[in-house]
């Protein structure tokens, strides 16, 4: 299972809307409406093809894709596969450090690459 998430535990949009109200005091209506308009900022950033970046966590870019001949694994019948955006996302160094339990006093959040 080498690189694979083992964990079954997902994090919703409403736990994040529960931790904001735990952590902060706000109303759980006030919570939700923060969480909401982070979120619809994060997407109309994106949508509009400005690259997000969240020092400490990561880059969400948008990537163009150009059209490009595939096979239909089926019938090996080629296919023309369209153009399309897609979005990535590149953890941040602090991120990559904290997911391997490693020492991130001092560490310098250089997350700057396109």
């Amino acid at each position: 299972m080498g690189g694979q998430n083992t964990s079954v535990s997902t994090v919703t949009k409403a736990d994040l809307v529960e931790k904001v109200y735990e952590q902060l005091g706000f109303s759980k209506k006030e919570a939700a409406d923060l969480v909401e308009l982070v979120f619809t900022t994060l997407k109309e950033s994106i949508t509009s093809g400005e690259k997000v970046k969240i020092s400490g966590f990561g880059n969400f870019i948008v990537r163009s894709k150009r059209p490009r001949i595939g096979r239909n694994p089926q019938t090996g019948e080629q296919i023309t596969i369209s153009a399309r955006h897609v979005l990535t996302f590149r953890p941040s160094q602090v991120l990559k450090a904290v997911l391997n339990g490693e020492d991130i006093s001092g560490m310098k959040d250089d997350d700057d690459e396109t």
